[in-house]
């Protein structure tokens, strides 16, 4: 190829300048998203859409929410310019809404709705520590941890104090259990086959287990969470709620099972949990399944980037949290006294490592 002459050069550079002004408005009202899918959530435009089963105009939309229409059709234009509903006419020549598989995903409530989860890390108290990580960043000790510096507590101590903020918290763990699980069930039945009680560690409401022991009814369950936690779980016959400390004991089972509870906690702590987890299952049999996001895993590219957003998320809202590689994985396994696990990758962010002694 022939040198770049300097005209070439220069509308290369304005090109590139003119490309990076529009990216960095992304950057500039990027909170614009979650504050807008957050409003359609509220509004209930996605559960009313799901129940009429067909096209819906902004007079009949804007009427049945008690919404005014301006300000819905601003809303709505938004989101449809993101994929988030679609914008169809009908014989008449009106402007009508339809749902799309991404608003689905917003109705508060359905299997695989992930509304909860939205309306939680939306909440001023998870968004208040995003405003402290560069100081985090700077505490080269790590003793500036953003949640608490933000609300004078960790997320933990927080949630037993109030009750508003630990419901909101064990609904958006409800919700994504539902999608995670799902996934589990659909991709790897096997993991659970000759398993005959289950004890879910740091398990919230229950709901993981709930659906694993109804797809696999002879599991026996044990739903195991912090004593506030497990006291106000919902009841269910097939489910045993327990109340105590993971980094005390863990509850005996044929295999212990977590879910999102690992990434809350550094190296030193995931191995004392893990190590009671050891504890409580037979030696020869007994077997800890971790539900977690694997970074860097292969042929994830579509959740590539949502595996790292979580690593910050963890470094915002926890003291010394993160997300992990496969090989950071391994060397938690073997620290505890793992001597081997396998790594069954499904459809969510998260993979399924099962870890024998």
């Amino acid at each position: 190829m022939g040198k770049e002459t300097n005209g070439e050069a220069r509308t290369r550079e304005e090109n590139e300048d003119s490309q990076a002004q529009a990216d960095i408005w992304k950057y500039v009202f990027g909170f614009t998203e979650m504050a807008v899918v957050k409003c359609a959530i509220e509004l209930g435009i996605a559960d009313f859409l799901e129940s009429n089963q067909q096209p819906v105009s902004l007079n009949q939309l804007s009427a049945a929410l008690g919404c005014c229409s301006s300000s819905l059709y601003r809303v709505l234009r938004f989101l449809i310019n993101r994929g988030i509903f679609e914008e169809t006419s009908t014989g008449n020549g009106e402007i009508s809404y339809v749902q799309t598989p991404l608003s689905r995903l917003l109705r508060k409530e359905g299997g695989n709705s992930m509304a909860a989860f939205v309306l939680f890390e939306s909440s001023p108290v998870m968004l208040a520590p995003w405003h402290n990580l560069s100081a985090r960043v700077l505490s080269k000790e790590n003793t500036v941890p953003a949640f608490d510096a933000a609300h004078g507590k960790d997320v933990w101590k927080l949630a037993e104090t109030d009750p508003g903020y630990n419901n909101l918290l064990n609904n958006a763990m409800a919700c994504d259990a539902r999608v995670s699980i799902s996934a589990i069930i659909n991709g790897c039945p096997e993991i659970f086959k000759g398993i005959s009680s289950l004890v879910d560690v740091g398990g919230g409401d229950g709901t993981a287990l709930r659906i694993l022991v109804e797809a696999f009814p002879w599991i026996k369950g044990i739903n195991f969470d912090l004593p506030h936690v497990a006291s106000v779980a919902p009841h269910s016959n097939s489910v045993q709620h327990v109340g105590g400390n993971m980094f005390d004991y863990v509850p005996k089972a044929d295999a212990a099972f977590l879910m999102w509870v690992l990434h809350d906690w550094g190296d030193d702590e995931c191995i004392q949990i893990l190590r009671k987890c050891g504890e409580a299952i037979p030696k020869d049999t007994g077997k800890v399944i971790i539900v977690e996001a694997v970074i860097g895993r292969k042929g994830d590219d579509k959740l590539k980037d949502v595996g790292l957003m979580l690593d910050l998320v963890m470094m915002a809202h926890t003291s010394n949290g993160k997300e992990r590689t496969a090989k950071e994985w391994a060397y938690l396994l073997s620290a505890a006294g793992f001597s081997r696990h396998t790594i069954n990758h499904i459809n969510a962010v998260q993979s399924v490592i099962q870890a024998y002694l």
